[in-house]
C-alpha cells in the first residue's frame, strides 16, 4: 500500500531521467517471490500453526538489538526495555511503559536503516497511517496490539501475504530440529530449511564449549573423545541437515585466517581443549584448520559455505555480564584477507563445484581485497552488505566498490539475515529499490542498455540468490 510516508518512488536518486526509469525497474521485480536463504528467523514460529507474537514490544522492541542498541547509546537502561538479565536483576515489565518510551525516542531513528524498516513495517504490514509520536503511542499500540491478536498475523499466513518462496533458519550442530520436523510432518507447504552453524564446537573460545561437545556426542550419536570422532559427529550431523532440507552452512570467526593442520597438531589442540588447558593461540589455529575442514566437507556434501567476519563480539562487558551475548554491542574489525583465507582458496577455491559465500563487516577490504578475490576463483562469491552496512547508502557503497572487479554474477544476491520477521519484506525492497536505483544511474549513462537492466534487476532480486543457494 501507498501512504504520504511511503511514496512509489522512495529512495531513487533526485535526478528526474534516473528517477523514473529506477521506478520502472522496480515495478518489473517488486512482486517477485522472496528467497530468504540466510537469517535468524525462530523455526518455533511456524512449528505451531497458531503461534502469536504477544505485545508489540515482544514483537518489536525485546528481540531487536538494532533498535535498543541506539536507545541505549541514548543513555536509555536496557532494563528499562524489558530486555531480560542473564544476572537475576529486575527489568521493566509494563509493556505500554516500554513502548512510551520507544515512541518518545523513536526520532532517534531518523534516517537510519532501522528507522526506514521501522516505518515500512508500521506502514505496509499493520497499516499504520500517521507517524509514531509521543502522543499517538498507545493508540499506534492498540493498533498493532489488535492485528496481532487476529489470525492473518499468525507467522504462516504472514508467510504468504509476505510472498516467501523460501526461508532458511540457522541451526546449531547438535540441534534436533524437532520444529523443521513438526513442521514438515504438518502438511504446511510453506519452505523452511534449517541452516548447519557449528561454531559452538569448532570455536574452542565459546563460553561452555565442553557441554556443547555433550550436546553434539548426544545429537549425532557419536561419543566425541578425540579429533576423528570430532570429525565423524560433524559429518553426520551434517548429512542429517542435508536430510531435513538444508542447502548451506554458515560460519563465524573474528577473521579470516584459515590454515591446514596436520592430524596430529589438530588431535593435540583438540584433547586440550577437552581437557580445559586450551591456550587462545589454540582457538584461532583450531578455526582456522576447521574452516578448512568445512570447505572440505561442503565440497564432499555439496552444502554452500557462508562465512561471516570481522565483529569484535559483546565488546561491552558490563551488558555481557548483565544481559548475555549478542545484545548490540558488537563492533567492526579492521579485516585482511588476501593473506589470510589463502591457505582455503589455494587447496579449495579452485573448485567450481565448491560455493564459498564470503561476508565482511570491514567495507575497505570491498574493492581491495573482495571483489578481486571473487572476480578470480570460481569457489568464491560475495554476500551482500551484511549488518552495519545494510542500508541505502551501505548498499550503494558495496555496488560502487565490488561491481566492476567482482561482476554481478559473482555476487549471491540479497539476504535479509534479520531475527524481526515481520521486517523481512521491508529488507527486500529496501535491496530492490536500492538496486534499481544503481542499474538505472548504468542505464542512464548509458553503460548497459534496457534489456540488460531489466536482466540484472531480475539477478538482484531472485536469480542470484536462488543460483547461490541452490534454492
Amino acid at each position: 500500500m501507498s501512504t504520504p510516508f511511503l511514496p512509489p518512488e522512495r529512495y531513487f536518486d533526485p535526478d528526474p531521467a534516473q528517477r523514473k526509469i529506477a521506478l520502472a525497474l522496480y515495478e518489473a521485480v517488486a512482486d517477485l517471490p522472496l528467497l530468504c536463504p540466510h537469517g535468524h528467523v525462530d523455526p518455533r514460529l511456524f512449528a505451531d500453526p497458531n503461534y502469536t507474537f504477544g505485545s508489540p514490544v515482544e514483537l518489536l522492541i525485546i528481540p531487536d538489538h538494532y533498535i535498543f542498541r541506539m536507545l541505549y547509546s541514548q543513555g536509555i537502561p536496557l532494563k528499562t526495555l524489558g530486555i531480560p538479565r542473564i544476572d537475576g536483576g529486575k527489568t521493566e515489565t509494563d509493556h505500554r511503559r516500554i513502548w512510551q518510551i520507544f515512541a518518545d525516542h523513536f526520532y532517534l531513528f531518523r534516517g537510519t536503516p532501522s528507522g526506514i524498516w521501522l516505518t515500512e513495517s508500521l506502514h505496509a504490514v499493520f497499516g499504520i497511517a500517521e507517524k509514531l509520536t509521543s502522543a499517538n503511542a498507545q493508540h499506534i499500540y492498540d493498533q498493532i496490539n489488535e492485528k496481532l491478536t487476529s489470525p492473518a498475523f499468525r507467522p504462516r499466513a504472514l508467510f504468504a501475504q509476505f510472498n516467501i518462496e523460501a526461508l532458511a533458519t540457522t541451526d546449531a550442530a547438535s540441534d534436533t530440529l524437532e520444529h523443521h520436523q513438526t513442521i514438515r510432518d504438518s502438511g504446511w507447504n510453506g519452505r523452511i530449511l534449517p541452516t548447519f552453524r557449528p561454531d559452538a564446537v569448532v570455536n574452542l573460545d565459546t563460553p561452555n564449549w565442553r557441554s556443547e561437545i555433550d550436546k553434539l556426542s548426544a545429537a549425532s550419536s557419536l561419543e566425541v573423545t578425540d579429533y576423528a570422532s570430532f570429525i565423524r559427529a560433524l559429518e553426520n550431523r551434517r548429512a542429517f541437515f542435508k536430510q531435513m532440507g538444508a542447502t548451506a552452512t554458515d560460519h563465524a570467526a573474528q577473521t579470516a585466517y584459515t590454515k591446514q593442520l596436520d592430524v596430529a597438531q589438530a588431535e593435540a589442540i583438540f584433547l586440550r581443549a577437552l581437557h580445559g588447558t586450551a591456550t587462545a593461540d589454540d582457538a584461532v589455529r583450531f578455526t582456522g584448520h576447521m574452516l578448512m575442514e568445512m570447505a572440505r566437507m561442503s565440497l564432499d556434501d555439496g552444502l554452500v559455505m557462508q562465512l561471516h567476519v570481522g565483529a569484535y563480539r559483546n565488546h561491552n562487558p558490563v551488558i555481557f555480564e548483565r544481559f548475555g551475548k549478542d545484545m548490540g554491542a558488537d563492533i567492526p574489525l579492521a579485516m585482511e584477507f588476501t593473506q589470510a583465507i589463502r591457505p582455503l582458496l589455494t587447496t579449495y577455491g579452485n573448485q567450481p563445484n565448491l560455493t564459498l559465500i564470503l561476508f565482511n563487516l570491514d567495507e575497505t577490504t570491498y574493492a581491495r581485497e573482495l571483489a578481486p578475490l571473487a572476480g578470480h576463483y570460481p569457489a568464491v562469491k560475495l554476500g551482500p552488505p551484511w549488518w552495519f552496512h545494510d542500508s541505502l547508502n551501505g548498499i550503494r557503497r558495496y555496488f560502487d566498490q565490488i561491481m566492476e572487479t567482482a561482476g554481478l554474477y559473482n555476487t549471491a544476491g540479497f539476504n535479509d539475515d534479520t531475527r524481526a520477521y515481520l521486517s523481512i519484506p521491508a529488507r527486500h525492497d529496501v535491496w530492490r529499490r536500492a538496486s534499481a536505483n544503481w542499474v538505472a544511474g548504468l542505464l542512464v549513462r548509458s553503460i548497459i542498455d534496457e534489456a540488460n537492466a531489466l536482466a540484472m534487476m531480475h539477478a538482484l532480486a531472485y536469480d542470484l540468490t536462488k543460483k547461490a543457494y541452490n534454492l
